[in-house]
């Protein structure tokens, strides 16, 4: 973890829509963490992160390196089948529409499209963070949050869904 947050300080992280009451997908959530069928994190050692080295554009006033989306199916299928593999998951065996591939750092944050920043999240999982990242990038944008802040909310929101309530409210208290 320290890897991650120290490359991230040297180089460069937002995007997401609002959902309703989260107290059913979250018990939902820990239902199906119980499981094991599915990550419902990011597994660090397959996808520690990565920024996008190769930019077509840079944005906001940190000018952060921005990567159009570029993922091809057989990569999304790659890395199913590596988590399965790897984690002894059951993602292949489970309804494709319940996942997406996820940028672990968001592309609006200065993400990559590389298998390292890439893994399979359910939308339980989704459904909880997905909501914050375009309000993160919106504070990039207004100049409101770093790159280093806003990944650091992104990664705390990804890997521990406990803290979203509180991420929700420093984003609220900073961006407008």
């Amino acid at each position: 973890m320290r890897l991650f947050i120290a490359s991230i300080a040297l180089c460069g992280f937002a995007c997401g829509h609002p959902t309703e009451d989260h107290s059913e997908t979250m018990s939902s959530l820990q239902q199906q963490d119980l499981s094991g069928r599915f990550p419902t994190i990011p597994e660090d050692e397959m996808t520690p992160g990565s920024l996008c080295k190769h930019p077509d554009e840079l944005r906001y006033p940190e000018r952060i390196p921005y990567c159009n989306r570029s993922v091809s199916k057989s990569l999304k299928n790659q890395i199913i089948h590596a988590y399965d593999v790897s984690f002894n998951y059951t993602i292949e065996q489970m309804n494709r529409q319940d996942f997406k591939i996820d940028h672990l750092i968001p592309l609006c944050m200065g993400g990559s499209n590389e298998q390292l920043n890439l893994w399979p999240q359910h939308m339980t999982v989704y459904t909880l963070t997905d909501q914050l990242e375009e309000r993160l990038c919106t504070g990039m944008a207004q100049g409101a949050l770093t790159q280093v802040e806003a990944l650091e909310m992104i990664r705390d929101a990804k890997h521990h869904h406990e803290m979203i309530p509180e991420i929700k409210s420093k984003i609220a208290a900073i961006v407008h």
